[in-house]
């Protein structure tokens, strides 16, 4: 039986969750704030199999659980839930190391379906697999593009077809979610490359100590742990490619080995002194400014310039609506396989709604959307009932003059709206701030930090 660890702190939600959780044979412990849950991590991390984590928690964000979790170099699935509001937030937790996110307010089915693929055993790279299993994978990486209609779909496909079949070092660049490993493993699949082992390592997830180990292997000895000999995952792409996603994130250390490997084609295994040949191809991927970095001594230039043979720069979303159509039919053919449902597609309003919107998770954003529509649909049209009940307000506080428009960013715009939504719900709760924060699922800090910001007027402090 599966154990979940529930870390929430509203106790009437979070035993909500426990008792639905627990009818469909999970096992769950609650606990309300960041410093409990680290007793509880620290207790008896070997009994948890998941973790749902609120992003709001009264003592910091759930950003430092997931710090947490990856300094101990402990690899349990996460599920952020958080607010329709902070998708990009949600977004970059999942860089951070987080399986998924679902956002509040929760469908139980949806959130049953997420944990169910969380706990789905990873699949181990096909180091001893053959020829033709890799190139049914690779087959399977074709179907599964979409590589859209607009100019910078097509833009984008040329760079692809114009770099894949050579073996220099490739830089994509793109906002999280816009699907920068799927450009990697269609890099893979259009090389000469490609009955060989793809591996992909997201290096945001990794502590220094432990990408050390993940990326270059050990031997036995080489530190408390190393019970055995392992292989780095550079080893096991050899003959193949290798996709280090945030490699801004590598050690300073980890930089150097990186740049032996471009440079002198071989490596070393942390606590071995013989090097050992390697044939490996190196694409990576950041959403970072490279060229901050480097200015900061964080970054090395000289490993940027061999990293950067040839950059790919992915659009995000909202550059590409003309590619719109295509994710959507992409998406609901995908989830009605998944969930065993037959949606034709999305009513008139939905693609309004869709078009207007801005999309901050990008790509994944859209994918988890239409997913959550076509589990809740109960005809074979997805329609407005079915999409999240903020979407619709988010477009309607974003639907500014132009004259406004031209001069506000979109951030102050989000800006804007977050701040009549709290003087809303603070007089629909007659300054009632405990009520007021519940409501909109922040912790109370949170809500009188953001009262100073927006210089929200104090009025009766009423919170009886």
């Amino acid at each position: 039986m599966k154990h979940i660890l529930i870390i929430e702190d509203d106790t009437t939600f979070a035993t909500v969750l426990a008792r639905y959780l627990e009818r469909h044979d999970y096992t769950t412990t609650k606990v309300g704030n960041i410093r409990t849950a680290r007793a509880e991590l620290e207790k008896g991390h070997q009994g948890i199999d998941l973790i749902l984590l609120d992003y709001n928690l009264p003592d910091g964000t759930g950003m430092e659980i997931l710090e947490y979790l990856t300094q101990q170099h402990m690899m349990i699935p996460v599920l952020i839930m958080t607010g329709f509001l902070d998708i990009k937030t949600a977004v970059g937790a999942i860089k951070k190391g987080a399986s998924d996110y679902i956002t509040k307010p929760i469908n139980q089915e949806e959130l049953l379906m997420q944990i169910q693929e969380a706990l789905k055993p990873a699949v181990p790279e096909k180091t001893a697999a053959t020829v033709s299993s890799l190139k049914k994978q690779d087959d399977v990486v074709a179907h599964n593009y979409v590589a859209g209609r607009s100019a910078e779909a097509l833009e984008l496909s040329r760079y692809i077809d114009l770099v894949a079949g050579t073996d220099m070092t490739v830089l994509i660049v793109g906002e999280s979610g816009t699907g920068k490993e799927n450009v990697a493993r269609l890099l893979h699949m259009k090389s000469g490359r490609a009955g060989k082992p793809f591996v992909a390592i997201d290096c945001g997830a990794l502590s220094n100590e432990l990408a050390s180990s993940e990326l270059f292997g050990h031997v036995k000895g080489a530190f408390t742990g190393a019970l055995q000999d392992k292989k780095g995952q550079l080893e096991i792409a050899d003959g193949g490619t290798i996709f280090l996603d945030e490699v801004g994130n590598l050690s300073y250390e980890n930089q150097m080995k990186l740049l032996r490997v471009l440079q002198e084609k071989e490596m070393m295994r942390v606590g071995d002194h013989t090097p050992l040949k390697i044939d490996v191809r190196v694409i990576t991927a950041t959403n970072e400014d490279f060229q901050q970095a480097i200015s900061k001594g964080t970054f090395r230039e000289d490993l940027y310039h061999r990293l950067n043979e040839f950059k790919i720069r992915i659009p995000s979303l909202s550059q590409r609506k003309e590619d719109l159509d295509d994710f959507i039919e992409f998406f609901i053919r995908q989830s009605n396989e998944q969930l065993h449902k037959n949606i034709r597609g999305i009513d008139d309003a939905v693609r309004k709604i869709f078009f207007s919107y801005h999309w901050p998770g990008n790509i994944r954003e859209l994918q988890n959307v239409i997913r959550r529509a076509v589990l809740l649909a109960s005809g074979d049209v997805i329609t407005t009932r079915e999409l999240p009940e903020d979407m619709e307000t988010v477009i309607n506080a974003a639907a500014v003059p132009t004259s406004v428009a031209s001069v506000q960013d979109i951030r102050t715009i989000n800006e804007q709206f977050e701040k009549e939504l709290i003087i809303k719900t603070l007089i629909q709760t007659r300054y009632n701030k405990s009520k007021a924060a519940r409501i909109l699922k922040i912790d109370r800090t949170t809500l009188y930090n953001k009262l100073n910001k927006y210089g929200i007027l104090d009025e009766d402090d009423n919170e009886g």
